[in-house]
């Protein structure tokens, strides 16, 4: 899957897969107009599909294995 990160516009919790309703980390910029979003499950599972079609996929799943660090504040419990 060709991946662009395009910081200017990052996915946010408001932004939904258009399958499902789950939170997106996957945009697909389609070479017909208009953009398609899809959580990390569907992004996978279309990946074959949307590489035809697509002239930009920006994938931040990788979000979802990151791990917050810890905080003075956490420390202090």
């Amino acid at each position: 899957m060709t991946t662009v990160l395009t910081p200017a516009s990052p996915l946010t919790a408001a932004d939904r897969c258009d399958r499902c309703g789950a939170q997106a980390y996957l945009r697909v910029v389609l070479a017909s107009g208009g953009e398609l979003l899809f959580c990390a499950h569907h992004g996978r599972k279309f990946e074959p599909e949307l590489k035809k079609i697509a002239v930009e996929i920006q994938d931040e799943s990788g979000r979802l294995s990151n791990t917050p660090t810890a905080t003075a504040s956490d420390e202090e419990r």
